[in-house]
């Protein structure tokens, strides 16, 4: 396949996998809030490909791009979004260029900033909460607002959400490792 066609497809599928993770707020807010927590598990089944694919400076930085393309397109996009993407994208290629770009070790370590990425999406919620908050009045159905007041409020469970996306996000790169061992491959 050729290697443009592969790596569009795979920005799509993570843009999916956000889109998957953005309508989970349609059964509670608490799971738009918390999904970032296990949604690594998705995003490595596309990164390790797209890192794979480009032995080289890019990958972290063409899937975020994509995303935050996306939510520019869209109207869904704030400044919180656009600074934590690109922090969390900075991050995911300087480990990446660090501990090298054919290198197993690079792949996974630069993981893990990028798995945090959903919650870049959601900051929204915590950096312009009135501004949410009056989004939700608007958007969802009633009573959604008043959902989000004790999850907003509740900022130590976000936290030990987050740091539980560390875990899930290795536990996610062996089971794409396993998955996808062609992929793996003339990776050190």
């Amino acid at each position: 396949m050729n290697k443009i066609l592969k790596i569009s497809l795979l920005a799509l599928a993570y843009i999916a996998s956000f889109i998957a993770g953005s309508l989970t707020g349609l059964i509670h807010p608490a799971c738009y809030a918390y999904v970032g927590a296990i949604l690594p598990i998705l995003f490595t089944l596309v990164y390790l490909p797209t890192a794979s694919s480009m032995r080289h400076f890019g990958a972290s930085t063409v899937l975020n791009s994509a995303m935050v393309l996306l939510c520019l397109a869209a109207g869904e996009c704030d400044i919180a979004l656009v600074v934590g993407m690109i922090l969390l994208t900075a991050i995911s290629e300087i480990i990446r260029m660090i501990h090298g770009y054919n290198t197993l070790r690079g792949v996974r370590l630069s993981f893990m900033p990028l798995a945090l990425s959903f919650f870049a999406y959601t900051a929204h919620w915590w950096t312009d909460t009135e501004g949410s908050l009056a989004a939700a009045v608007e958007e969802m159905r009633p009573g959604y607002d008043a959902q989000m007041v004790p999850i907003i409020d509740n900022v130590p469970v976000l936290i030990v959400v987050v740091l539980l996306a560390i875990p899930v996000a290795i536990i996610g790169m062996r089971l794409a490792e396993r998955l996808e061992k062609k992929q793996t491959e003339g990776l050190e």
